[in-house]
């Protein structure tokens, strides 16, 4: 078997450091020792695009946030999705996240940062969700492992209640809020409600095809006005 070869390392805000590793074609980006992402296993992150776009298909010149870039799966999958007026604002808390995107994993990003609907911003989502209100039609979250499997304590403040109040605040009416988890959490559940959202809690796999783990998507829609 071919070894892992480390490309680079980036420190996160607040504490951690990632890691990118490269073994034959595939890549793997991990938190110490824990695997936040693979370039083999891109089917739950396609499902939290796909899921969202479809619920989208009445909406016109839709705005959507995409909190994390990771390893281009969700953007890509969102853009398959998307007419031409469509507008997708990534953020991204790591510099070098991007740079691995237009570097080393060019090849597993193609051409998607050079879509013309698409908007990179180096900063914390938490920011861009607090700047505007009634401000996008959709909110895709994959920054950590779920409200639980934090990658920095700071996240916390995207799924507590004050954070999920943003979010609602953040989003147009009908609005929606997707939220990527490695597994279950029911009171997560119970503050979407509470926030003032319809809650459809969408089990999916890891891998394209139907196997590898189970993963959870929220799909939160901002009811009222």
């Amino acid at each position: 078997m071919l070894p892992w070869n480390l490309l680079g390392t980036a420190q996160i805000p607040g504490g951690g450091e990632l890691r990118l590793l490269r073994r034959g074609t595939e890549f793997s980006i991990k938190l110490g020792q824990n695997e936040l992402m693979n370039s083999r296993l891109s089917g739950s992150e396609e499902a939290l695009a796909t899921l969202v776009c479809e619920r989208l298909q009445v909406s016109k010149q839709p705005r959507l946030l995409i909190g994390g870039l990771g390893m281009g799966f969700t953007l890509r999958a969102a853009l398959s999705k998307l007419a031409a007026d469509a507008r997708v604002v990534v953020a991204e808390l790591v510099p070098e996240v991007v740079a691995w995107a237009r570097g080393p994993m060019a090849e597993v990003f193609r051409d998607c940062l050079n879509d013309p609907r698409v908007s990179i911003h180096e900063k914390d989502v938490g920011l861009l969700i607090r700047a505007e209100r009634s401000a996008y039609d959709a909110i895709l979250l994959d920054v950590d492992n779920g409200p639980e499997g934090l990658s920095r304590e700071a996240n916390d403040a995207l799924y507590n209640t004050s954070g999920l109040a943003m979010a609602h605040a953040a989003l147009r009416p009908g609005g929606v809020l997707a939220v990527w988890s490695s597994g279950p959490d029911p009171r997560f559940t119970q503050r979407l409600m509470k926030a003032g959202f319809d809650v459809d809690e969408k089990k999916t796999r890891a891998s394209r095809k139907g196997g590898g783990a189970r993963h959870v998507i929220w799909i939160a829609t901002r009811t009222g006005r």
